[in-house]
């Protein structure tokens, strides 16, 4: 039995679990994957236990995926990139460690709003934390050209300088003015999650042909979606697609299938989620 985990610290909020037993289930297949709680100075034993054989690989998440960068054979080139890894795998006596956020994000977009990234074009990402990186990955391997931008100009010049000369950084204060052209809208900050001061931008100078997304998802329609929505001609598409569909490269890795995101599976994770957020 192929046996996988999602490690943090602290875990308890992960739906990760749910997603990959639910596709054990589906394809009826002989596995587990279980939360563990691994403080940073206990990850190094839980590697040990994947390089025995105890476990096939799974995932890692915060605030373990920098120490996990450290602790791999190799790294793909999506992991390299981003500087993180989230999903850890073995190859014969080689462990792996790969970033599958990035794909998470591209694909999500690519099932939501087919055809968002044909002909390249703008993107404007707001915020330059982890969840940035990741997605300006994706960015660029899209052939976007990158207008960034954050409350702390320096962490986004840091990024334009990592990710080269298609990022270019732009003071918060003039976010308002970089919609104009946007073909795409991305906010990576945590304004506008449950608990958190919404995100203060007008979308009315955004294009008819854009497309915005934000990685939050919880709420599910965080206040930049509601005002998305509320134009009707934008294409809008929420982050939950993003934590599903950056799930399946590690499935497949451990427990040999291709799993699919589904309705099914997206209805079982938002009635969580309203569990927990009423």
């Amino acid at each position: 039995m192929s046996k996988a985990f999602v490690c943090g610290y602290p875990i308890s909020h992960s739906r990760s679990p749910l997603i990959h037993r639910f596709w054990l289930r589906k394809y009826g297949l002989d596995g587990a994957y279980d939360p563990l709680s691994v403080p940073p100075d206990e990850l190094h034993a839980l590697v040990s236990r994947i390089r025995a054989g105890e476990f096939a690989g799974g995932n890692v998440t915060i605030p373990l995926k920098e120490e996990a960068f450290t602790e791999v054979d190799r790294r793909d080139e999506a992991a390299d990139t981003i500087g993180a890894v989230n999903t850890l795998w073995r190859d014969g006596v080689t462990l792996w460690g790969g970033n599958t956020d990035a794909y998470g994000f591209a694909a999500n977009l690519d099932a939501e709003a087919p055809g968002w990234a044909t002909g390249g074009g703008t993107a404007v990402v707001l915020g330059a934390g982890g969840a940035s990186r990741a997605v300006l990955h994706a960015l660029v391997e899209r052939g976007f050209d990158v207008s960034l931008t954050n409350r702390t100009e320096e962490r986004a010049e840091g990024l334009a300088a990592h990710f080269g000369p298609r990022v270019h950084v732009a003071p918060w204060e003039e976010r308002q003015h970089l919609l104009q052209h946007a073909k795409l809208l991305v906010n990576t900050t945590s304004l506008g999650m449950t608990g958190k001061d919404a995100l203060d931008l007008d979308l009315a100078a955004l294009p008819s042909y854009a497309v915005v997304t934000d990685i939050v998802y919880v709420p599910l329609e965080t206040p930049l979606i509601k005002a998305a929505k509320a134009r009707s001609d934008l294409q809008v598409v929420d982050g939950l697609g993003m934590l599903l569909h950056q799930a399946v490269p590690g499935f497949e890795r451990w427990f040999g299938v291709r799993p699919e995101v589904t309705p099914e599976l997206r209805a079982l994770i938002v009635d969580d989620i309203l569990k927990a957020h009423p």
